[in-house]
């Protein structure tokens, strides 16, 4: 009788057993972000299995039929994956998006989206909504004033008013009267397009060609447009700013801001959604130290270039600040305060790391300003101050804290408290200390806006969720299943009208308000 092999199980005994408390270590480690903590368990996981697949073929004790079988089902298995599965993106934390190869991601029961199809020809909208002109809504601070949102959505639920296909991109909506705008891609143009509020039909289209596309920042626009009186601006990923006519859609002027000034894209591309102030359109971008730039809003003449530092994945925000107005920007390595007449520095901050800053600087009342980034940053405060006989200004810090790690949602004030996702966890900190007052809830990296008492957060996978916003604890209220897939795209609440959307569709719905300030409108 044939003496059987001895198979030495010891070693991949061991190898599971390193993998398994490195892994451990890995989720333990305190304030790492989760992205850190992503990749290193996928290198460990790929090294384990390059590990365990070269035991089965040199030292196990297998006989060389089974290694030979084990090399023949470990490439199969690895062939058929790559013929059949495609990472179609990643999540905010890196983890890849598996889906069929030969699947469409539009949704069951509608059609792509063709570029000019569906385009109606205008017309007032049947419905009655308060403005959300531009990104982060009419004060660019992520908040609805004046409005209190119902908070049993048993008893009153929000009503689906419209949902449809789009193009694909990381754009909201501005929304003004009955014109819902976003930006998309379709095919190889970058599209400009007006919905109807009421219907969700196309009221104009306005494209040019034009194609961002990498495989983890995913594919379009990721700026918002901006609605000002008769007119909309917007910024493409690639960096070509346009003013058209809001009734129409035409085309009123249009610049190459980054080919223009000889600058490189960033490498996730433009996200700068334009700011409209004292006339001029306001939209940072690219790589050079010059990253500032101004133009006419009426006829797109360049009116100034400023900064001192490259662009961040931010817009430009405007604050008034130590009693001088100013252009609020978070750059690649700085947070800075800009001259809006000529786009000099007023001040600026160190605050460089490895990864993006995206974020929006928060103004806050007595001349301060909140900064905050991910990937394991956190966040810092400080007075803006005029110094003593020089007439400039300065930012002398006040505190620096990790309670806060900002990584692609903006943040929301409320009665000394800011709330805000800290690496996709949903957190209350204090304005005075920046300690934390409470940390709850897992939306993933979704976006977050503030509605009287109430936060709309909708979650990196598609849910709306409301929240309570108080200091007290993380109180959860009500939760809708919305869209399917990775969400990114920062909602529009045009009140009492809530547009989100992602990368494949849109979903128009109408919340329900509560009576007077104080009542849950049961």
């Amino acid at each position: 009788m044939p003496r059987l092999p001895r198979i030495r199980w010891w070693i991949p005994a061991l190898v599971i057993g390193l993998a398994s408390a490195v892994l451990v270590w890995c989720w333990r480690v305190p304030d790492a972000s989760r992205q850190t903590r992503v990749l290193r368990s996928g290198g460990v996981a790929l090294l384990s299995g390059v590990l365990l697949l070269a035991w089965t073929q040199l030292p196990s004790g297998f006989s060389r039929r089974v290694r030979l079988a084990i090399l023949v089902l470990a490439f199969a298995t690895g062939g058929l994956g790559f013929a059949l599965l495609e990472i179609r993106g990643v999540t905010g934390d890196l983890v890849p998006i598996v889906g069929w190869r030969f699947a469409s991601r539009t949704p069951v029961g509608r059609d792509p989206v063709q570029s000019g199809a569906d385009v109606g020809t205008g017309g007032a909208s049947r419905q009655s909504a308060l403005p959300y002109p531009q990104f982060l809504g009419p004060g660019r601070d992520a908040t609805v004033r004046g409005v209190v949102l119902a908070r049993d959505w048993r008893a009153r639920p929000p009503r689906e008013v419209w949902r449809r296909s789009v193009g694909a991109g990381w754009s909201g909506f501005a929304v003004a009267g009955g014109d819902a705008v976003t930006q998309e891609q379709r095919g190889v143009e970058e599209c400009i397009v007006c919905y109807d509020l009421a219907t969700g039909a196309v009221r104009w289209l306005y494209s040019y060609p034009a194609r961002y596309e990498s495989v983890i920042a995913g594919i379009g626009p990721r700026a918002t447009p901006t609605i000002t009186g008769d007119r909309v601006h917007a910024f493409g990923a690639t960096g070509i700013l346009t003013a058209l006519d809001r009734a129409s859609g035409a085309p009123l002027w249009t610049r190459d801001v980054i080919a223009e000034h000889g600058a490189e894209n960033l490498e996730w591309g433009a996200s700068a959604s334009p700011l409209v102030v004292g006339g001029l359109v306001i939209v940072c971008a690219g790589s050079a130290a010059i990253s500032l730039f101004a133009y006419d809003a009426e006829t797109g003449e360049p009116a100034w270039a400023g900064g001192a530092d490259a662009a961040g994945y931010g817009s430009p925000g405007f604050a008034l600040l130590a009693g001088v107005p100013q252009i609020l920007t978070i750059n690649a390595a700085s947070a800075a305060g800009h001259d809006p007449a000529t786009g000099d520095v007023l001040w600026s901050v160190p605050w460089s790391h490895a990864n993006p800053n995206v974020a929006q600087p928060l103004a806050l009342p007595e001349d301060r300003v909140l900064v905050s980034s991910g990937y394991g940053v956190g966040a810092a405060l400080y007075r803006i101050v005029r110094r003593t006989g020089a007439g400039t200004l300065a930012a002398e810090p006040e505190w620096t804290s990790r309670a806060l790690k900002a990584k692609f949602a903006s943040f929301v004030p409320r009665d000394g408290f800011v709330y805000g996702l800290d690496d996709g966890i949903l957190a209350c900190i204090d304005v005075e200390t920046g300690r934390r007052q409470w940390k709850g809830g897992r939306y993933g990296h979704g976006q977050v806006i503030l509605v009287g008492d109430a936060l709309i957060v909708s979650t990196e996978w598609g849910d709306v969720v409301l929240v309570e916003a108080t200091p007290a604890a993380h109180r959860e209220l009500a939760r809708r299943a919305v869209l399917d897939g990775k969400t990114w795209n920062t909602p529009a609440f045009a009140a009492p009208y809530l547009l989100v959307r992602n990368d494949v569709e849109a979903v128009c719905l109408e919340l329900p308000v509560a009576a007077a300030l104080g009542t849950d409108g049961e």
